[in-house]
């Protein structure tokens, strides 16, 4: 689309009362960071990343891996240069530097508020920092930028360790693999060294192609594998004259190693770590109760989707398996009142009861809960399952507790004392809504886990990927004895269940370092007899299994201990609660600072030289669900001051409006936040959900009376909004022609020509002719509707409406929605701000929700008081679809119907 258009397009928005369309989104997106030289699709802005290398090196499991990267600054002036890195969540950053014309500038780890006083200090003067920061189901994000001057270089280096845990017989390596631009200099080299020797390995790509696949080499022998990608510059392209980048995704390694015995003791330096996997056990049957939530909030995608998995589950349950469903709104049904032998005759009634699951009503998660584990206690009391079998409760949930029992504290007290310690809760938190603290401490307090399960196009795959996960247990009662007096500082070595292809990984300390022999007792409940297995392990025979060096990065048996130990010392830390979770608080934190690992307690800091503006950098691994903190940027230069004026009223307020672009005020900073949601005609979009009310708001899309040859270009509205609450089965329907309210089977009907005030029990209804709609549900919400109206021979636009929130802070702390989620207080930080394409609307960095994005300064119209004109709120805009800002992606909001 040329400049012509472009004006055009302007020109037609701004008649239809809108001020921010999507022409001028394009034109900032194209002219900001990512606009690349003609000359040189090399250099991005100026920048030339030259090389990056991955360099992984695997001793047992336990994976050292740094990630080096070396750009040059290729213009004329001082540039800003940024290193992103994505690390999986399992990992724990350990060193970070960055070398500036030669001269080295090291991270240091330091307790997390500590840290955070420097760095606020450092960003009270305007100085820029980085983050971890959460960005995906398997990663998190690693951030920190530097000014660097024309014609420099400036190297990163990034070192993080995991232990690579084993799932279905395999262990596995996940590196992301994202340079943003084509690179020179490209290579992912992984070593691995296995004492036990190495049985199989393979690597693969999301974004691998049949011509990329070559390029991978890999070898294995012995105890050694070795894996290389190098892939050139012309093999890095999208197509043949493409400066796109084809590396953009996972790469992942895969293994296994060789297995005499269950057991592979190593002993190094006055510590060890204990390896037990057997093999070849036969399968235990399982006992398996599937407690799911069918309240309101599940209906539409998320229910087709628990169907979905429920089916695929069903199919893969065995004949010996006792299994049953529970099924929680605010009432609690069974399937059949005991658990029931998977038999073809049952699995065939368990598949038609699977379909017809509805979703409906509130959450009842405690009786639910409860129902589950009295009825698995029963079946164990009465002999129903066999006495050598697994019992497993796994809930599924995408709500809070609100009827029947709903403080978390005293669900979680309850739901412990009736388990007693018989056997694992897993609690699956579905989307954005759930209360996760809660369900992880309750499942860890019951020997379990618990999971997010992202409302994502894949979400039935997830559920039944953890499925499988639990699904093949071969021991039950699994613990791992050790001398008492001869060990000190033991990981945790009982296990409710063993599962089949995968590892039980305990470590230690030796009470006397010099000590340089160990003998082990495992014990464990197979499905016919207990069994009982013995090892014993010297230091000379780990010493020969090491004889090449190399391969020993550092005490690595010291750091796997110290990394797991830390690992559960956290995890125990969820459970606890007063003095005991001081102590363990304590305890992590001694040792990350001792071993330099950033975690959920400490933080890296990296100050860079004066030359550089004298930036602060800050490594910080975020706790699941938490913001981590906010700061504030001191605001300087003309720029700032332009923005700083702007005046932003201090009532909160959100809003969707135009086509649709949506407000979100930010009262505290006197200041907004504006996206806009680009969707098809016909698509609904999920506005306002909240689960505990009952209320919901829903938008349907329209388009322009004649479709655009460029889809790029097509404007959309909302041309029908509806607004319910299931509570007390009212439905609110309006459109630019009428307005329609249906209680129970009962129907009325209002034209916008109108002037009307309703009330009957949970509404009050006040239309003010051809203007706007005042809607309040009860006491928990209003809202404002405003109708726009157009020109009735207009050749393109149609009339439409916008929605405005007046009293959103009365819903519950679970509302959710593109809206809804902004209910709930947020905060920003801005970040260097300057010129963008256009003189008056600058461009930013803005930090939210622990993400980094480039923003541009603009404004959105508000028709709550004058549909016909307007009034104009400045805006700190977010492209892509609010990428960064909204929870998830825009599409997880599209539902199925307006109720």
């Amino acid at each position: 689309m040329g400049l012509r258009d472009c004006n055009l397009l302007q020109l037609q928005e701004i008649s239809h009362g809108q001020s921010l369309g999507r022409c001028q989104e394009r034109q900032w997106f194209s002219s900001g960071k990512e606009k690349r030289h003609a000359d040189n699709d090399l250099v991005v802005n100026g920048i030339e990343i030259y090389s990056m290398k991955i360099d992984s090196k695997i001793t047992s499991r336990f994976a050292h891996n740094v990630i080096t990267s070396r750009a040059v600054n290729r213009g004329n002036v001082h540039k800003e240069v940024f290193f992103d890195v994505e690390l999986p969540k399992t990992a724990f950053i350990t060193n970070f530097s960055m070398t500036i014309d030669g001269v080295t500038y090291p991270g240091i780890i330091k307790e997390k508020e500590v840290a955070k006083k420097q760095y606020e200090k450092a960003v009270s003067k305007g100085q820029t920092a980085g983050l971890v920061k959460a960005s995906g189901r398997k990663t998190e994000k690693f951030t920190v930028s530097v000014n660097v001057a024309a014609a420099s270089k400036v190297t990163f280096e990034l070192t993080y360790e995991e232990l690579l845990k084993r799932q279905f017989e395999k262990y596995e390596m996940l590196i992301k693999v994202k340079p943003k631009q084509l690179v020179k200099d490209f290579g992912i080299e992984v070593d691995i060294f296995e004492p036990q020797g190495i049985t199989e390995l393979e690597a693969e790509g999301t974004f691998i192609t049949n011509d990329l696949q070559n390029i991978i080499k890999k070898t294995f022998s012995g105890k050694k594998g070795h894996i290389s990608f190098n892939p050139t510059l012309d093999q890095q392209r999208t197509c043949a004259n493409c400066s796109q980048s084809v590396l953009d995704g996972d790469f992942t390694v895969k293994y296994d190693v060789k297995r005499t015995t269950p057991n592979n003791l190593q002993i190094v330096n006055g510590y060890f770590v204990h390896f037990f996997a057997p093999t070849n056990l036969q399968k235990l049957p399982k006992n398996i109760i599937f407690v799911i939530d069918i309240s309101g909030s599940m209906s539409g995608r998320e229910i087709e989707q628990t169907r979905e998995a429920l089916l695929k589950i069903l199919d893969d349950i065995k004949e010996e398996d006792f299994f049953n469903f529970i099924l929680f709104g605010s009432e609690v049904h069974t399937w059949r009142d005991a658990l029931i032998k998977a038999t073809p005759e049952n699995l065939d009634e368990a598949r038609k009861f699977v379909r017809d699951i509805d979703a409906r009503g509130a959450t009842n998660l405690h009786g639910g809960l409860m129902r589950g584990i009295d009825m698995l206690n029963t079946a164990h009391e009465q002999n129903i399952v066999p006495k050598r079998s697994a019992s497993i409760i796994i809930m599924l949930t995408d709500g809070q507790p609100n009827v029947g029992v709903s403080n978390t504290e005293d669900i979680q007290a309850h739901v412990k004392k009736a388990i007693e310690g018989r056997y694992p809760l897993y609690n699956l938190g579905f989307g954005y809504g759930v209360d996760y603290n809660f369900l992880e401490k309750m499942a860890l307090e019951n020997k379990g886990l618990a999971r997010r399960i992202y409302p994502d196009s894949d979400a039935a795959l997830q559920l039944q990927g953890f499925y499988d996960e639990v699904s093949n247990p071969v021991l039950i009662d699994v613990e791992l004895n050790y001398p008492e007096n001869e060990i000190s500082d033991l990981t945790k070595n009982s296990f409710k269940h063993f599962y089949d292809g995968s590892e039980i990984v305990v470590a230690g300390r030796f009470i006397d370092s010099h000590q340089n022999s160990l003998t082990v007792d495992v014990i464990g409940e197979g499905a016919n007899d207990a069994l009982s297995y013995t090892t014993q392990q010297d230091a000379e025979q780990t010493a020969k299994a090491f004889q090449e060096q190399q391969y020993i990065f550092g005490d690595y048996i010291e750091r796997l201990w110290a990394y797991l130990t830390i690992e559960q010392l956290l995890e125990k830390r969820v459970a606890a609660t007063g003095e005991e979770k001081d102590n363990l608080t304590a305890e992590a934190l001694d040792l990350s600072l001792k071993y330099k690992f950033v975690t959920p307690l400490t933080s890296m800091v990296v100050t860079k030289p004066e030359d550089y503006d004298n930036q602060d950098g800050l490594a910080d691994k975020p706790i699941e669900g938490i913001s981590i903190f906010t700061i504030s940027q001191a605001i300087r230069g003309s720029l700032a001051q332009q923005v700083a004026s702007s005046y932003i009223p201090s009532m909160w307020y959100t809003s969707v409006d135009g086509d649709p672009h949506f407000i979100v005020s930010v009262p505290q900073k006197k200041d907004a936040i504006c996206f806009n949601i680009n969707e098809n005609p016909g698509a609904v979009l999920s506005l306002i959900s909240d689960p505990v009310t009952g209320i919901t708001v829903n938008g349907e899309l329209i388009g322009d009376k004649r479709p655009s040859s460029d889809a790029k270009i097509q404007n959309t509205y909302f041309g029908k909004l509806g607004i319910a609450n299931k509570h007390l089965d009212l439905k609110l329907t309006v459109t630019p022609e009428k307005i329609t309210i249906q209680n129970g089977n009962e129907k009325t009907g209002f034209s916008w020509l109108d002037s009307v005030t309703l009330q009957q029990e949970g509404l009050t209804l006040i239309i003010n002719r051809n203007k706007n709609l005042v809607v309040k549900m009860g006491d928990s919400a209003s809202f404002v509707i405003v109708l726009h109206q157009v020109w009735k021979k207009h050749p393109l636009h149609q009339d439409f409406l916008g929605l405005y929130t007046l009293q959103g802070d009365k819903l519950s702390a679970q509302t959710h929605g593109l809206l809804g989620q902004f209910f709930h207080p947020i905060d920003f930080t801005i970040l260097e701000i300057h010129p963008g394409s256009d003189p008056k609307k600058p461009d930013a960095t803005m930090i939210v929700k622990n993400n980094e994005l480039t923003v541009t300064r603009g404004w959105q119209k508000d028709f709550k008081r004058d549909p016909v004109h307007g009034v104009d709120i400045p805006c700190w805009f977010v492209h892509n679809n609010g990428a960064g800002l909204i929870d998830g992606v825009h599409t997880d909001y599209i539902v199925s119907s307006l109720f």
